[in-house]
């Protein structure tokens, strides 16, 4: 059996969050989503502080990342994963609709994993995540400590 690995979309939009969970249906991916709203929620998510202090263990497969968030932005957000030592092997995507050149440098520059420009069209939106989801959460080996790990390769 497939132990599927969790994904957390940190998108305030709730159109946006929407549009993301019907394209991950659409593709077929079962992993579990969790979704946050904000940058502190995403932080204390990951970091499990807060009403996340109790999460199940383990980090996501991958974390959904937009620019342009409330209370922390997702530049910040990226900054604080990457530069805790517990997380900064947990892939990071920024699932934008910045192609700003000054986001796209610092969000390199910061250590994401990959930028990714939502597409407008929802046939190219679900076209995006099915590559996006199927390769970090099916085929990308996950850091030791997400869920379904031991730690030891596998």
């Amino acid at each position: 059996m497939i132990d599927l690995k969790r994904i957390l979309l940190v998108e305030d939009s709730a159109n946006d969050v929407a549009l993301t969970l019907a394209a991950l249906e659409e593709v077929h991916l079962a992993n579990e989503v969790v979704v946050v709203r904000d940058g502190q929620q995403a932080l204390d998510y990951l970091f499990r502080k807060g009403e996340y202090a109790n999460r199940q263990d383990g980090h996501p497969a991958v974390v959904l990342l937009d620019l342009k968030l409330p209370k922390v932005d997702g530049l910040e957000v990226l900054e604080k994963v990457k530069g805790a030592p517990e997380l900064k092997a947990v892939p990071v995507v920024m699932l934008t609709s910045s192609r700003e050149e000054r986001d796209l440098a610092r969000s390199y520059g910061l250590g994401v994993n990959a930028y990714v420009v939502k597409p407008v069209a929802f046939p190219d939106f679900v076209s995006a995540l099915r590559e996006l989801g199927l390769f970090w959460a099916v085929v990308n080996q996950p850091p030791p400590g997400s869920p379904g790990t031991t730690g030891a390769p596998k």
